[in-house]
């Protein structure tokens, strides 16, 4: 979409555009596309409902989250709903941008003001009209060169389980269910955005990390809630959009997830037994088999 003819008042300008990602419009598309054209495509007839996907910077986790928008390949979708930790404001249990737009330097996107309408009538849904989060953004330029034309439902959780434990898991269902009910009628995507340990050992995050695959693999929600807060460290700092997304995709009928790519820092950098800080990073697909 051109952004000349928007109001900018009504745009949410970058704030990690030429940080996070390549900031000029052709490098960033070089990019995406070089990004997915490395990773593995796996072909399946089964609906594709969710999907999980990291969001550090492109040098990180782009390689990763790659394989998950690999998966959209002729698939489309009305409306996407990219739900990430909010990770330096409280704006309540969930919250969304007040613009109309989200920009990127491939193009602007429109936000879905009748889904956003429809998701505030059913929970409390503050609205935001300054946010510096990049769990959302991160993604947007793959969705823009993958599925190219869509809507956009941009929603920040504000209670991870490894801070709040179990009681994390309410406000899960509640938004779950509340997708899940509004999306019966819709062609909807959700993305859970979150990186997994954050930890400054490299052999335990490949231990912890291994486990949260374990149980995502097996779609085991309330193996993965527990795992989630039992310890009070961070097995993913978005384990609330993780296990609202699986709730979600399991209440429209997904029963299966499969595990695409995970890293970490470390792997990536070749830094790892000196390694400071060392993140875990995860890609997977929710499915809907056709059976």
């Amino acid at each position: 979409m051109n952004t000349q003819t928007i109001d900018p008042r009504t745009v949410r300008p970058s704030p990690i555009a030429g940080t996070w990602y390549p900031g000029a419009l052709d490098e960033l598309r070089e990019t995406v596309d070089d990004l997915l054209a490395h990773a593995e495509y796996f072909p399946t007839d089964d609906e594709l409902i969710a999907l999980i996907s990291p969001h550090a910077g492109y040098p990180y986790s782009g390689s990763t989250a790659a394989y998950a928008y690999r998966q959209l390949t002729n698939r489309t979708y009305d409306s996407v709903v990219v739900m990430g930790p909010s990770h330096y404001d409280d704006f309540g249990a969930y919250a969304v941008s007040a613009h109309r737009y989200y920009a990127t330097p491939l193009g602007a996107i429109e936000l879905d003001q009748e889904f956003i309408g429809a998701l505030a009538a059913k929970l409390p849904l503050a609205r935001v009209t300054q946010d510096r989060e990049h769990s959302l953004e991160i993604q947007l330029p793959f969705l823009q060169r993958v599925l190219g034309d869509f809507k956009l439902v941009p929603l920040m959780l504000s209670l991870p389980f490894y801070i709040v434990g179990e009681d994390a898991l309410a406000p899960c269902q509640q938004l779950a269910d509340a997708l899940a009910g509004l999306a019966k009628t819709r062609r909807v995507l959700f993305v859970a955005s979150s990186d997994l340990s954050h930890l400054p050992d490299y052999q335990a995050v490949k231990k912890f990390d291994a486990r949260t695959e374990e149980l995502a693999a097996a779609y085991d929600i309330p193996g993965l809630v527990r795992y989630m807060w039992q310890g009070h460290e961070c097995r993913a700092c978005g384990d609330a959009p993780i296990i609202t997304a699986l709730l979600a995709a399991k209440t429209l009928g997904a029963d299966r997830v499969r595990v695409l790519h995970r890293t970490n820092s470390g792997d990536v950098t070749g830094e790892r037994e000196r390694a400071d800080y060392v993140v875990g990073y995860m890609a997977a697909g929710v499915y809907r088999s056709k059976r």
